[in-house]
């Protein structure tokens, strides 16, 4: 199977759960207190490690105990984390999360040393990217590093996916050169101009992305699944029923389960197929890495 690499946020979540979310200005009593390891980069690499990915991580964190912590739990779960960085004097990502009665979340990231992630060190890793197939990455690293990753794709010829979050702009320059992209509704709203509420607009929305150079998209519409569309295919694949207990890191491992599935060169609706099942077992647990299934969970 091809390699995949994983480049991107390092995060520890504290969590809190709440019967609902606070008013502006309100101060209201909350449950039970949790703390998961996290980063959107982080739980992408560690779904697809778990799904039976060959998985390396590069990423930044900081000389504390939460970067110390996170990178023995990478390493623990079979990620190569030759291409991590540790950065002295710097703090590592935290990620306060409110989650409600109705599994739903509200997040505020501090990136802390995420944004030290730099293009001189993927240059100083520049083998270990060419040696993968697939690389992914995610929006909580800075957007100079996106766009070295869309170049030396280009060069290398291998596929980019970026799964675009938290949500904001990307440039026509980063587009073009994406093999896939895998936005929410809220996500592609912002990149697109189209609010997508059902197939067709789904599908508007995919043109957008096609002038813009994307050769395959995934939009992830929540309760309703996925839709998928590129020149030849375009389909919408229903979610799994489930009751969610926390949607933390849903999207996270449906793109990790997203990328094993190329590594395997699944056809598409076997991919995403599959991704559904992954998501819906996440949200059934509590935290984002700690929710991730692992490959005998999927039937």
């Amino acid at each position: 199977m091809s390699e995949i690499i994983v480049v991107g946020s390092s995060n520890t979540d504290m969590v809190v759960k709440t019967p609902r979310f606070p008013e502006p200005g309100e101060t209201i009593l909350g449950g039970d207190f949790f703390m998961f390891p996290g980063g959107k980069g982080a739980n992408q690499a560690v779904a697809a490690a778990r799904l039976g990915g060959k998985v390396s991580f590069i990423c930044c964190v900081g000389d504390d105990i939460f970067g110390q912590n996170a990178l023995e739990g990478y390493s623990k779960e079979g990620i190569n984390i030759g291409g991590a960085m540790i950065v002295n004097g710097a703090p590592s990502g935290v990620a306060l999360i409110t989650v409600n009665a109705n599994g739903e979340n509200e997040i505020v990231v501090a990136s802390g040393a995420n944004n030290l992630l730099s293009e001189n060190h993927l240059e100083g890793v520049t083998k270990q990217l060419q040696d993968a197939d697939i690389i992914l990455t995610q929006l909580e690293t800075p957007i100079p590093i996106v766009s070295h990753l869309a170049e030396f794709c280009r060069q290398n010829g291998q596929r980019l996916i970026i799964n675009p979050a938290p949500a904001q702009e990307l440039s026509d320059e980063i587009l073009k050169e994406l093999y896939l992209i895998t936005p929410n509704e809220t996500e592609t709203k912002i990149l697109t101009g189209i609010e997508v509420i059902d197939e067709s607009t789904a599908g508007r929305a995919c043109e957008v992305f096609f002038q813009k150079g994307v050769k395959n998209v995934i939009i992830t519409m929540g309760s309703k699944g996925a839709f998928f569309m590129n020149d030849k295919l375009n389909f919408m694949v229903n979610a799994e029923k489930v009751k969610a207990i926390d949607t933390t890191a849903a999207g996270d491992v449906f793109n990790g389960a997203v990328a094993v599935c190329l590594a395997k060169k699944m056809t598409w609706k076997e991919n995403i197929e599959f991704a559904n099942k992954a998501a819906a077992l996440s949200v059934a647990k509590m935290g984002a890495q700690t929710s991730a299934p692992y490959l005998n969970e999927i039937t």
